[in-house]
């Protein structure tokens, strides 16, 4: 009964034999009763993100059997219950973000099997020692942050060896952080505002020891009271290492130059020290660093070439920039940029070269200075901006006058819209005995409809209107008539048992990620049709052209205009960097983490201007959706996730879903878009892959493997250009290749992450479509 908004204290009429209670989500008030206590049989109990008050009753210390106990993110007070030392079975727990105080019982910290340990974001107090003895053999995920915990970091904590997660920041600690050496799974270290250190040499020692771990990310030491020099065992990190923060503390000497070796460092903070010296050069190297383009660049009025391409810069282009008026060369492409474009770079008369492509301005474009000339300047992939000079084949700019008369008519048509489907349902309401509230998933949804809409819009769900179907549904071209609006429209089957949870991992999985390379939900519909049968549906964004899998085998031409129906060399490297950023953004830059377990042709679909756009969330997995997802023994609810041919190799032995596993699906997808073959080619059988296949051809036979399209593409007029890819091409394409042939490797460990192939194929775009140029 998770997230149904449901109200009221806890029933009191629970079944002793209930093994599993899972009301997280909820709008539950009221206590926590005593009498759960005596539920003999209850394995999992959870009760997170509500509005429950009062104090944990000891009572949950009878619970012999529970394995799992998540009361995280209520109203809780009290002291946490010496009894649920007793709880020897229990391997999740979490009270994380109450107000929970008292003294931490020193029988938690014997819960053997323990593997999730969260009492995060309250008021608990007690001193540790060092010599206190943590016996948590399997715990994955410690945290005891954001409390009010004094005392010294207990040695024994080291001997966890199975740590994924330490989190000790926000409390009162001091003296010496002991070795960290043995814990060689760390990813994620936080021992930020205590008072750790002595302010003097040798106080960073325990960072050395972590020079040897290859998975560890993210490392925050700041607000500390750690002195001596910047210790140059930094330099021996894994570069796996993507936050760095040292600030706020007493840290001396200089930053080593072998800082660049940790070259997908993303945040370094080393701000409030004693640091002196000058930056190393190497700093340069770490091409992931900032957020806002900085507003001293402005003055550097002397400045002519401004390289910031492929980055992670975020927002508007300061208005600093303006005094930047000898500027020859700009780039600012590949980055996160957003806001208007601003007009000043019309007065830059200097300027030869302007590139801020691939980020997400929006607005007018000029037409004036720079913009008249379209050699020198490349907007492309920025989808909201408009206008420009017509070589550009931007979209037109409405005035606000039009859009405010636009908005009005929306809203009339809103409202009729609305009133109709209230009036429909009214009608229903006395027809059907058995009617369910539309859930709309989609954040300040314009589209409110009903299954009568729905039925209109796609004729009777015609199979004129057809566009696609599968297991769990079919997929309809709708039009609404009152807005003229085209959509398409997923009706699940719900004859199928899994369809329904389908549904609901797709809403879940949808409703807070934004991203232009995702098709964009506009809402979704629950009720029932006209027999009084169920009825779901998801209404999308409609793709003018269709899904990747009809581009990369079109059926059988029935006229000319079919036979042109390919795609070119250059579409398919930005199509797969449009699929590549869709999963970093999911993999890396979500508020959890998100795979897509379902990646494939069909399921990456073409706007008008051909940009990727990842579709069907129905397998999807929300990695910390709840605390359990932390296990190293989770299972996959819905069974093998995927389709044949592109579902990794580990997930057939049983494997926890993980990012790599869309890595592999797209490395398999990435050999598919520039071989033509699918992987379930009757020539890949008894072991032989469509990865031994190209991984035998290169690097010298690479246009034996390659789609014999891209061998001799058409020119747009469709008249056979006679023009082979050159050797240029061909050589990014071994680039292309090799970058699939890692991201398919059997071993998930040797698989890129996403981020790396974001970086890997961008960089050669930029070699295959911009102009030469010189940067000294």
């Amino acid at each position: 009964m998770t997230n149904n908004s449901i109200s009221g204290e806890i029933p009191s009429n629970i079944s002793s034999r209930l093994t599993r209670f899972n009301m997280r989500g909820n709008r539950l008030t009221g206590e926590i009763p005593a009498f759960l206590g005596h539920l003999s049989n209850l394995k999992f109990l959870s009760f997170a993100n509500n509005s429950l008050r009062g104090s944990i009753p000891p009572s949950l210390g009878n619970l012999s059997s529970i394995q799992t106990l998540v009361l995280m993110a209520n109203e809780l007070t009290g002291i946490l219950p010496e009894a649920l030392g007793q709880l020897t079975n229990l391997s999740g727990f979490s009270i994380a973000g109450n107000t929970i105080s008292g003294i931490l019982p020193i029988s938690m910290f014997n819960l053997s099997n323990i593997i999730i340990f969260d009492i995060g974001r309250n008021k608990i107090q007690g001193t540790f020692h060092s010599d206190l003895e943590i016996n948590m053999p399997r715990v994955e995920f410690f945290s005891v942050q954001g409390n009010q915990i004094s005392g010294q970091i207990p040695i024994s904590i080291s001997n966890a060896s199975e740590l994924n997660v330490l989190q000790f920041q926000d409390n009162r600690l001091h003296g010496n952080v002991p070795s960290l050496e043995k814990l060689d799974s760390l990813f994620r270290v936080n021992l930020g505002s205590n008072h750790l250190g002595h302010g003097k040499e040798g106080d960073l020692n325990f960072l050395c020891a972590l020079a040897n771990n290859t998975k560890l990310e993210s490392l925050y030491v700041y607000d500390n009271n750690f002195g001596g020099v910047f210790p140059e065992c930094i330099n021996n990190f894994s570069s796996t290492l993507l936050h760095l923060e040292i600030d706020e503390n007493k840290i001396s000497g200089i930053i080593p130059n072998g800082i660049g070796n940790l070259i997908n460092l993303e945040v370094l903070s080393a701000s409030t020290n004693q640091l002196s010296s000058f930056i190393p050069f190497d700093v340069g190297r770490l091409q992931k660093l900032s957020g806002l383009l900085p507003n001293n660049l402005g003055s550097c009025v002397s400045l002519e070439k401004l390289f910031l391409d492929g980055n992670m810069f975020e927002g508007p282009i300061p208005p600093s920039l303006s005094s930047l008026r000898g500027l020859v060369e700009l780039d600012l492409s590949d980055n996160n940029l957003s806001g208007g474009i601003p007009k000043f770079l019309v007065s830059f008369r200097a300027l030869k070269y302007l590139n801020l492509s691939f980020n997400d301005f929006e607005g007018v474009i000029p037409t004036e200075g720079i913009f008249k000339n379209t050699s020198a300047t490349f907007v492309e992939r920025n989808n909201k901006i408009c206008g420009g000079i017509p070589e550009l084949h931007l979209p037109r700019c409405y005035s606000k006058r039009s859009s405010k008369t636009y908005s009005k008519i929306a809203v009339v048509i809103v409202i009729l819209a609305v009133t109709l489907v209230s009036t429909s349902l009214l009608i229903l309401l006395f027809r059907k005995k058995k009617e369910q509230p539309t859930i709309i998933c989609a954040e300040n949804s314009l589209l409110q409809l009903s299954y009568q809409s729905i039925l209109k819009a796609t004729d009777g769900f015609s199979m004129q209107n057809l566009l696609g179907s599968g297991s769990y549904g079919s997929v309809y071209k709708g039009s609404i008539v009152e807005s003229g609006a085209t959509i398409a429209i997923k009706v699940f089957n719900l004859m199928n048992q899994r369809a329904s949870r389908s549904f609901l991992t797709e809403c879940e999985a949808l409703k807070n990620i934004r991203h232009r390379n995702l098709v964009k939900v506009l809402t979704a519909i629950s009720g029932v049709d006209y027999q009084g049968n169920d009825f779901k549906a998801l209404v999308y964004e409609f793709m003018v052209n269709g899904s990747l899998e009809n581009w990369l085998h079109p059926s059988i031409a029935i006229n000319e205009a079919e036979t042109m129906r390919n795609l070119n060399f250059f579409q398919r490297v930005s199509v797969s960097i449009d699929v590549a950023h869709a999963l970093e953004y999911l993999h890396h830059h979500c508020e959890t983490s998100i795979i897509h377990c379902d990646l494939k042709p069909s399921n990456i679909l073409l706007d008008e201007a051909m940009i990727g756009h990842l579709s069907d969330f129905g397998l999807a997995k929300i990695l910390s959706a709840d605390i359990l997802n932390y296990s190293s023994h989770q299972s996959s609810s819905l069974g093998l996730r995927g389709t044949i041919g592109y579902t990794p190799p580990e997930y057939a032995m049983g494997c926890k879903l993980s990012t790599k596993g869309d890595v592999y699906s797209y490395g398999v997808l990435l050999l598919e878009m520039f071989t033509g073959k699918r992987p379930t080619h009757d020539m890949f059988k008894e072991g032989f892959s469509i990865h031994n296949f190209v991984a035998a051809a290169l690097p010298d036979r690479v246009t034996e493997i390659i789609d014999p399209i891209l061998l001799q593409e058409r020119s747009t007029q469709g008249r056979i250009a006679d023009v082979t890819l050159n050797h240029k091409h061909l050589q990014h394409l071994n680039s292309i290749f090799e970058v699939a042939l890692i991201c398919s490797a059997e071993s998930p460990t040797a698989r890129m992450d996403m981020d790396d192939v974001v970086s890997k194929l961008c960089s050669i775009r930029d070699k295959l479509l911009r102009p030469t140029r010189s940067r000294h």
